[in-house]
């Protein structure tokens, strides 16, 4: 072997491996390859990267590629918030305010609720908003919740617009408002929020804040029954069985009904008026009910 070769074979064994980086770890955990994703950051953590520090803190929190582990992920998420890191914050308070975490201490998942939602993070500020409307126990703060919703909405959270469009309708924590609540809840069922898509099919039934349609109204609370709400499924079936948006269709009605039913939300008026379906219709109603898969995704 020549000198020079064997001196270039030297350097490409004593190259250093490149480490791998945030994003490479993310778009690993985004595949579903946590083996990879866990050493990624693991070896990014313990070199210092609080972004890495977040991700490692959520990996055993989730129990995503190791055995889930509240102290452990406490400890990074922990590290990496004293860093002002958003994610790392939302995530912490989320635990202290959670019950089954078994660390409640509202008075420090407050704190890093808002440190989070102040930094500007759309999904803190969501959860801000919930926190004020009194969700995890404590007095609701209605107009505070609102505003929050509205912080998150204005980044486009689903989540919050659909909020925000309910506390208009109901004229809490802001002044009741029709059109701004069937406009709120329309975007959020239009990006998908399932709930939203029921509400906003009731309100074009109602012509409620948007203009009046049957049809429409049924189309909305049809594509929410499809997506699993039962309230939504109970809702549908009684438009078939009435033939109100739709055509009349015992076969469907009765179909919608086992579906609520089985989900918890009975209908004795229902059940009754099915009965007198053939034993064909209802045979050919359980089948379509068993055959049934909601749709996933929004």
């Amino acid at each position: 072997m020549k000198p020079a070769a064997a001196l270039l074979l030297l350097l490409l064994a004593a190259a250093p491996t490149q480490a791998a980086t945030i994003e490479e770890a993310q778009t690993a955990i985004d595949s579903g390859d946590y083996a990879t994703a866990l050493a990624a950051a693991g070896e990014l953590a313990k070199a210092g990267d609080p972004r890495a520090m977040t991700l490692l803190g959520l990996m055993y929190r989730r129990g995503q590629g190791v055995a889930a582990n509240l102290d452990t992920a406490m400890d990074w998420l922990g590290r990496a918030a004293e860093q002002k890191q958003p994610r790392a914050e939302l995530a912490l308070g989320l635990i202290y305010l959670d019950p089954q975490a078994g660390r409640v201490d509202y008075a420090k998942g407050e704190s890093w609720l808002r440190r989070a939602a102040e930094a500007g993070l759309a999904d803190a500020q969501f959860n801000m908003g919930l926190l004020s409307a009194g969700a995890f126990g404590n007095p609701p703060q209605l107009p505070l919740a609102a505003q929050w919703f509205r912080k998150a909405a204005d980044q486009g959270h689903t989540g919050a617009i659909y909020n925000l469009g309910v506390l208009y309708l109901e004229g809490k924590g802001v002044e009741k408002n029709a059109v701004e609540a069937a406009t709120l809840i329309g975007k959020a069922a239009q990006a998908g929020n399932v709930d939203a898509m029921m509400d906003y099919g009731v309100l074009v039934f109602r012509g409620d804040g948007v203009q009046q349609s049957d049809k429409v109204g049924a189309q909305w609370l049809l594509v929410s029954a499809k997506r699993g709400n039962i309230i939504a499924q109970n809702r549908v079936a009684r438009l078939y069985a009435f033939g109100k948006g739709v055509p009349q269709d015992g076969i469907e009605a009765m179909k919608w009904n086992i579906l609520a039913t089985n989900a918890g939300r009975g209908d004795s008026e229902l059940d009754s008026m099915l009965s007198k379906l053939s034993e064909h219709q209802k045979a050919e109603a359980r089948a379509r009910a068993a055959a049934f898969k909601a749709v996933t995704g929004e």
